[in-house]
């Protein structure tokens, strides 16, 4: 790629991310100073190479997941935070009667308003949190309340619409099957296990058994969630951008980030910070994510930004630093 290509594909990279509008050669005739034939020329050359994509209503272009790529790899430069926002960051870290787990998850918050993007905090999991109790509380035909209780002592209700066709007291026996199999299984490990060694159990012996099973599951990730492993920062924000503007794209990236498993796989070991675009984000092929992984006072974990591939490279790469380096210091 020649340097002109370069300065094109940065300005293409940076106008799309920030207004989502493709880009035609005319509003680029003056930042680069050369005729629109040329720019068109050199459009076309970065096109062939993978870079920039056409749409179906325009005749500007946009960066493809390649041209992100590139430039993250070989244009882009980090940004220099303002003084508020690490004045907001800087005064969490400050506050003493945070514990460090807290003041993270504070941070992230404010990551997440900042960027207008979703944030993620992994904490590792513990194998001395573990799963203590299950019980299943009929309030009527329809209604159970499901009380969970963990080896740390943390004790959640949850009320539970039952399944169409499904009887209270079948609900009640697989809550039997999954406190005889999984009581001490870690926290984190009881949705996979639910799934590999209770469903097929409970398939043998009740005939609705997916809803029953899709029933349990649900209350087991929210569980999970809410123990400690797993926080989330404006899980909402991926519905402002206008990526996510169709029914069926909202409905999918809701359902991936409401489940567990799927939200533990962009658990980090980096020792940077990576960014992951499209299919390589392991996620979902609509957006990037950007992780890091930190380790402090016996703590550890993941941070991790999710927005679309059109997403703010600089300013997320830069915050995510900056907040590891308040975390580890």
């Amino acid at each position: 790629m020649n340097e002109r290509q370069k300065i094109l594909l940065k300005e293409i990279v940076e106008s799309y991310i920030k207004d989502a509008h493709p880009v035609g050669s005319k509003a680029l005739v003056q930042k680069l100073k050369c005729s629109s034939a040329t720019i068109r020329n050199e459009m076309s050359a970065l096109e062939e190479m993978g870079y920039l994509e056409k749409t179906h209503t325009s005749s500007g272009r946009v960066p493809s997941e390649e041209g992100y790529k590139y430039y993250v790899d070989n244009i882009m430069k980090p940004k220099e935070l303002n003084g508020e926002e690490m004045l907001k960051l800087q005064t969490i870290f400050s506050n003493n009667n945070l514990v460090l787990s807290d003041a993270i998850r504070e941070c992230m918050a404010i990551i997440s308003e900042i960027t207008n993007y979703t944030s993620i905090v992994l904490g590792k999991d513990s194998e001395y949190n573990t799963l203590k109790q299950l019980n299943i509380i009929p309030i009527d035909d329809k209604k159970v309340v499901a009380l969970l209780v963990a080896s740390n002592g943390h004790v959640e209700n949850k009320q539970v619409l039952i399944p169409e066709d499904v009887d209270v007291k079948e609900v009640v026996k697989v809550s039997e099957i999954i406190n005889k199999q999984l009581i001490g299984t870690p926290i984190g490990e009881v949705p996979s296990k639910l799934e590999f060694e209770i469903k097929p159990r409970i398939a043998v012996i009740i005939k609705e058994y997916e809803s029953v099973y899709s029933m349990f599951q649900n209350v087991f990730n929210d569980f999970a969630e809410r123990n400690g492993n797993v926080f989330f920062g404006g899980r909402v924000n991926m519905l402002k951008q206008p990526e996510f503007d169709e029914v069926d794209k909202v409905k999918n990236i809701m359902e991936k980030l409401e489940d567990y498993e799927a939200v533990k796989r962009i658990e980090s070991n980096d020792e940077g910070v990576n960014i992951y675009i499209g299919e390589e984000s392991e996620f979902d092929k609509d957006v990037t994510v950007v992780k890091t992984s930190y380790k402090a006072n016996g703590e550890e974990g993941t941070l991790a930004i999710i927005g679309p591939t059109r997403m703010e490279y600089d300013k997320v790469v830069t915050l995510l630093e900056f907040l590891k380096s308040q975390i580890e210091r």
